[in-house]
């Protein structure tokens, strides 16, 4: 049996206006017209938790370095925003991209061709990043090239 098709959501001139909806509208004027309509707030927060990638001190800074191929959608991506957020002073949380000009998801494109990379969606919400060229030496760790 075939799935239902999803009703696409209405835009904002299909709904009425102080309302959510039409059937927002409906019941506040019928069965809940005794009801204070849209006059509270609540703040919530959604709790999670984040593994970094990888973690070492350095300068007495804690650095999280999250190694990353690509973004896969806005949900991924805004989550190190609100990560970087809950971070205390002493801790940094650092991009390492494998393609730092790959495309970010649903990204539109520029009058020039070009569309948002993942090092321009860092550097404009203040995080610092590299890429396996540019990682500072101090920041890597001492390995032997040997072949087997």
């Amino acid at each position: 049996m075939a799935r239902k098709p999803r009703k696409v959501r209405p835009i904002a001139a299909d709904k009425p206006s102080d309302y959510d909806s039409k059937w927002e509208k409906t019941l506040h004027t019928t069965i809940l017209k005794d009801w204070v309509h849209h006059d509270d707030t609540v703040p919530y927060t959604v709790n999670h938790v984040y593994h970094p990638d990888f973690v070492r001190i350095i300068n007495r800074k804690k650095i999280l370095l999250e190694s990353k191929g690509r973004f896969w959608d806005y949900a991924e991506f805004s989550k190190y925003i609100w990560i970087k957020k809950a971070l205390p002073a002493d801790v940094e949380l650092v991009f390492l991209f494998a393609n730092s000009a790959a495309p970010m998801p649903q990204a539109k494109r520029r009058k020039d061709g070009t569309k948002r990379s993942h090092g321009e969606w860092a550097t404009d919400n203040n995080f610092r990043w590299f890429t396996e060229e540019t990682l500072p030496d101090k920041w890597r760790s001492a390995y032997d090239e040997q072949t087997e």
